[in-house]
């Protein structure tokens, strides 16, 4: 075999049990990555994600060398991946695996089955379930152009670096914004203080434990939206030659396929 993508992750932002997410994040990278070694395989794509990356205070830009320590990840999802980003680079220096690293920041668009946590955010903005919104900020890419990045990396990636494949920075407020104007819905006006919302997330936690179901807020993403996930992918522009197209087309693409596949009701 000359290439392997290792793109699957358990991506949740809430786990009650986050051992699973933790064997398949952090012990399947490394059991996978030990298996490409034992079959010589050429060249790796890693996919990690900019949950793994520092942040900076207010509306400032992070990038690839950001300071990060395992005490700022927020939640098992960003602690595991984390973890496994640390796995893969002590193999790649240990073991001298042909890996090259990719963060994707926040992938939008089409085909989200599922859908992650994003496209469930997407589809409550668009279905008019969404009222009110706290302050952050995430950078948001086409699905599209991302996968274009794993490619690029594969063809010309160094070998232990990362790469950010990211788009743009955008508020929430102007997520919902773009959201409600392709659904051709009113965007919410009420931001709710990060302090008011932190019960309503516990609260919501303990029925999803009751009920089975799962929470429409979470602790860690109440406690995750204190800060922006601001990031730049000029690395990755230089070097791959990355151009992520407009968010608002990722949006925009992101609602009609959730429309179109009865997603909305």
């Amino acid at each position: 075999c000359s290439g392997l993508f290792h793109v699957a992750a358990d991506y949740r932002l809430w786990a009650p049990d986050p051992g699973p997410m933790f064997r398949a994040n952090v012990d399947g990278t490394r059991m996978l990555l030990l298996a490409a070694r034992d079959a010589r395989v050429e060249r790796i794509v890693y996919t990690s994600s900019v949950a793994a990356l520092g942040v900076l205070p207010g509306d400032a830009v992070a990038d690839e060398k950001t300071p990060v320590t395992f005490a700022d990840m927020i939640g098992p999802y960003k602690q595991s991946k984390f973890l496994a980003e640390a796995t893969v680079r002590k193999l790649v220096e240990d073991e001298g695996l042909p890996v090259v690293i990719v963060n994707p920041s926040t992938p939008i668009g089409p085909r989200d089955i599922k859908p992650t946590p994003t496209g469930r955010l997407i589809v409550e903005a668009a279905a008019g379930r969404m009222p009110a919104y706290v302050e952050t900020g995430l950078n948001v890419a086409h699905v599209d152009d991302v996968a274009e990045g794993h490619l690029l990396a594969f063809e010309k990636g160094r070998v232990g670096e990362r790469y950010i494949l990211g788009g743009e920075n955008m508020s929430l407020q102007a997520i919902l914004s773009a959201v409600a104007e392709a659904a051709g819905r009113r965007a919410p006006k009420l931001k709710i203080p990060h302090g008011a919302i932190l019960p309503i997330a516990y609260a919501a936690e303990a029925w999803a434990r009751i009920s089975g179901g799962e929470p429409f807020a979470t602790v860690d993403g109440v406690r995750m939206a204190r800060k922006k996930m601001y990031f730049s992918h000029a690395k990755a522009a230089h070097d791959l030659g990355y151009a992520p197209r407009p968010a608002g087309q990722a949006l925009a693409d992101a609602v009609r396929w959730f429309k179109d596949h009865g997603y909305l009701g």
